[in-house]
């Protein structure tokens, strides 16, 4: 588990945990960091009357966008001064921007002067994490994920002071997910425990969290697509994300996150889309070291053994999402996505050393199957 994590896997725990663990943690005042489709759905003002009926003050920043920016932690930072805790009720977009917002209010500055990790003198504000979909497992991270204003290539930001004090895993509130952003997280959220399991960081801890993630992932996610009202397979969902994200912090990702975030970067494309489309092509990339392909061997026996990247291209199948074709991707970019992809600090963790022109087979084998 993650060290500085509690997690509540609870339905009902919104109303009934929220503000009293709150209070127990000593806040006293916080800021509410969620997005307009959640406050749609009514769970923001589920946390906000918890957090009121133990006595504790609550602002509210309700502004996140998807991927936020330096300039989206900067607006959430300016109307946090003087909170004492930040409650993150969302995605991972949520999350990260209140992760960001911390950093902010406590050490000053801008995102880019907190990329990489410990470059925060002063420590972080005490953060509650309640993600509303089973995707980047940020509610288990010592990282925020912040894209910069101009290039919006993603900064890497951490402190163990990020890593969030609770989580609340409350599968009721993944209900209100449409069918695609349940496909979107669920896929990044088996891409996460697929990476870390085989990238050049794992440890025996990493490899037992990626392994169940998997597990729970891929059973899970065909049963929400197909029945979403089933609470069960929704619990499954949150747990599989929590534990890839806990995989994540104890090691690291590889080349289908290196390769996907220039594709959002420059096309737009959804992360769950990119990295999803990336990640058969991937398998098959690495698969070409013999110890490697023992992995994923090994990853795909709950399923039935076989070649991995047949398992996930199923999934991808079931899951309907769109081609990143669909989003203007073309063979005239491949050039500069590679050159790109070859900046991303993920790709030297990959299993098998890939370079800028192994990233131009990976987009043309996507681009041209």
């Amino acid at each position: 588990m993650a060290s500085g994590l509690t997690p509540f896997v609870y339905e009902g725990a919104v109303e009934e945990l929220l503000g009293p663990i709150a209070a127990e943690h000593g806040l006293r005042e916080v800021m509410l960091v969620t997005d307009a489709g959640v406050k749609t759905a009514g769970h923001t003002d589920r946390a906000r009357t918890s957090l009121e009926q133990a006595g504790i003050l609550v602002r509210e920043y309700d502004q996140v966008q998807p991927n936020p920016t330096d300039h989206d932690v900067q607006q959430c930072a300016a109307v946090s001064k003087g909170v004492d805790g930040f409650v993150a009720v969302g995605g991972g977009s949520c999350i990260d921007t209140a992760k960001g917002a911390s950093f902010i209010v406590t050490n000053g500055g801008a995102m880019p002067d907190y990329r990489g990790f410990g470059h925060a003198v002063e420590p972080l504000l005490p953060i509650i994490a309640v993600p509303t979909t089973a995707g980047t497992g940020s509610e288990a991270q010592s990282y925020t994920l912040i894209s910069d204003d101009e290039t919006h290539t993603k900064m890497a930001c951490g402190a163990m002071g990020a890593m969030p004090i609770v989580a609340i895993l409350d599968a009721g509130l993944t209900l209100t997910m449409p069918r695609r952003l349940t496909a979107y997280t669920g896929l990044d959220a088996i891409v996460h425990a697929v990476e870390s399991a085989v990238c050049t960081k794992r440890t025996e801890t990493s490899w037992a969290l990626s392994t169940e993630a998997f597990s729970l992932l891929a059973f899970n996610l065909p049963v929400v697509l197909a029945t979403p009202t089933d609470l069960q397979a929704r619990r499954n969902m949150l747990r599989g994300a929590m534990l890839a994200g806990q995989a994540i912090e104890a090691s690291m990702l590889g080349a289908a996150h290196a390769s996907a975030n220039p594709l959002t970067a420059k096309f737009d494309v959804p992360h769950g889309v990119a990295v999803a489309t990336m990640l058969p092509h991937v398998i098959r990339y690495n698969a070409e070291d013999p110890a490697t392909a023992a992995l994923y061997q090994a990853l795909s026996e709950p399923l039935g053994g076989g070649p991995l990247d047949q398992h996930i291209e199923r999934l991808l199948a079931l899951s309907e999402i769109e081609s990143v074709k669909d989003f203007g991707v073309h063979m005239g970019a491949v050039d500069s996505l590679a050159a790109a992809a070859a900046e991303q600090w993920t790709g030297q963790f990959n299993p098998r050393p890939v370079d800028r022109e192994g990233f131009v087979e990976l987009y043309r084998s996507v681009l041209n199957p």
